[in-house]
């Protein structure tokens, strides 16, 4: 099920890098409230959060990924595609076994879950497309379909 949720975002987060293609590179980069201040950032902050956490569960450093650096859509588009693979080769060897295992993040006091950590990096993608669809509201713009039912997982 798991898998399902973590291919319903990336199938999700491959609609918005072609939305985004069709903005103007200005309008990526404008300060918006909430977020990470503008689309671009948003996208990356999604990408860093994943692979930082994935990371972690591994126990392998984590890959300091600054934000600014992702000022166009295609840098942005890279970064996902750089790190798609390593967060889908853990998946795949993932266990239900394992999700009770305890990690420290070298970023943050106390430890947690590993199955939690995989519950939060879902949730936390969908919050922040929660955001790309209000930014695209307001610029009259249709948002990306966020419904799940109609797409082939």
């Amino acid at each position: 099920m798991m898998l399902i949720l973590f291919n319903y975002n990336w199938q999700v987060r491959s609609e918005w890098f072609k939305w985004c293609r069709s903005l103007p590179s200005g309008e990526l980069k404008r300060q918006r409230i909430g977020g990470m201040d503008n689309i671009l950032k948003t996208l990356a902050h999604i990408i860093d959060v994943e692979c930082s956490w994935i990371r972690a569960i591994q126990g392998e450093p984590d890959v300091a990924i600054d934000l600014d650096d992702y000022d166009t859509i295609e840098k942005v588009e890279d970064l996902s595609i750089r790190y798609h693979s390593e967060v889908m080769d853990y998946l795949n060897s993932h266990s239900i076994d394992d999700e009770n295992g305890m990690i420290q993040p070298a970023w943050m006091e106390g430890t947690y879950e590993k199955g939690r950590i995989l519950r939060h990096l879902i949730a936390h993608e969908i919050h922040h497309v929660g955001q790309l669809s209000i930014w695209s509201r307001e610029m009259g713009i249709e948002p990306v379909s966020a419904s799940l039912i109609d797409r082939a997982l």
